[in-house]
């Protein structure tokens, strides 16, 4: 408690907080959708996306957020429509599209600005770079994100499972895609292009290791994200570590133990049933 009172004395870590909580919420709910859609990786494609259009806005001189947010939306829509084409398997499709936006950003950095401070937080994360206006912005989109994914919660369920219940599966697949889209965009500030992903990944994997139903691999997620950020916050605090990283490893150490519980809860079940 001593180390979080030493951290709220600091704007830019109350800033990093409120917008890194919401992010990481947003994108565990999301992320058990596409973890059990196994449409996962959508994650690392439009992370990719999101550092080419902030490469390019960075370059220019406009506003990095705004000019990435539609253009990483769009191309979203763009891959859902590409792996819709049985020609094209989703994961190849997933790596075409990162694979050329990263490509782009690198070309467009090397031509123009260089690797500079601002770049390398997009590709790398930094707890600096959350500004007042891009908490501002995090907020109201995390919001917005929270309550769609609440209001459709019940068709978001059908449609993770292709339940046959009337529901237009393609409207709500481009509307899991774009929440997706505008959450990565919102985390990169913190986590960086390499390690957004596993804000998606992770909590619902780790979740499912003892959770069975949806609702509860849900709650969860929730739950867990939002407390293995602020755990990794506080680690890379106290040891000056990179905010991004250290989430990631309490994400993976809580994978492991969740994991180690799952088997301990399987092994009792299976002697109860001898």
């Amino acid at each position: 408690m001593e180390i979080l009172r030493e951290m709220m004395s600091y704007p830019f870590l109350v800033r990093a907080l409120i917008g890194g909580v919401l992010v990481a919420l947003c994108a565990s709910l999301l992320g058990v959708s596409l973890v059990l859609k196994r449409y996962s990786m959508i994650g690392d494609g439009l992370s990719h996306v999101s550092f080419g259009a902030l490469s390019i806005a960075v370059a220019f001189g406009w506003s990095p957020l705004k000019i990435s947010i539609p253009v990483v939306v769009l191309a979203a829509f763009f891959l859902l429509r590409i792996t819709e084409n049985a020609k094209i398997k989703s994961d190849a499709a997933i790596a075409m599209i990162s694979a050329a936006a990263l490509a782009i950003g690198i070309i467009v950095t090397s031509l123009t600005t260089g690797m500079t401070t601002d770049v390398s937080s997009y590709m790398f994360g930094s707890i600096l770079a959350m500004s007042r206006d891009d908490v501002r912005l995090s907020v109201i989109l995390s919001v917005v994100v929270l309550g769609l994914f609440v209001f459709c919660y019940n068709k978001i369920f059908a449609v993770t499972f292709a339940k046959a219940t009337g529901v237009n599966v393609s409207r709500y697949n481009v509307l899991i895609s774009i929440l997706t889209a505008i959450t990565i965009v919102l985390g990169m500030r913190m986590m960086g292009a390499m390690l957004i992903s596993s804000l998606i990944i992770f909590p619902a994997l780790t979740s499912m290791r003892i959770f069975k139903s949806f609702r509860g691999v849900v709650l969860s997620s929730g739950i867990l994200s939002m407390v293995c950020f602020l755990i990794g916050l506080v680690l890379s605090y106290q040891y000056s570590t990179p905010a991004g990283a250290s989430v990631v490893i309490v994400n993976l150490s809580a994978f492991l133990l969740f994991s180690l519980l799952g088997m301990i809860l399987k092994m009792r079940k299976g002697d109860r049933i001898k």
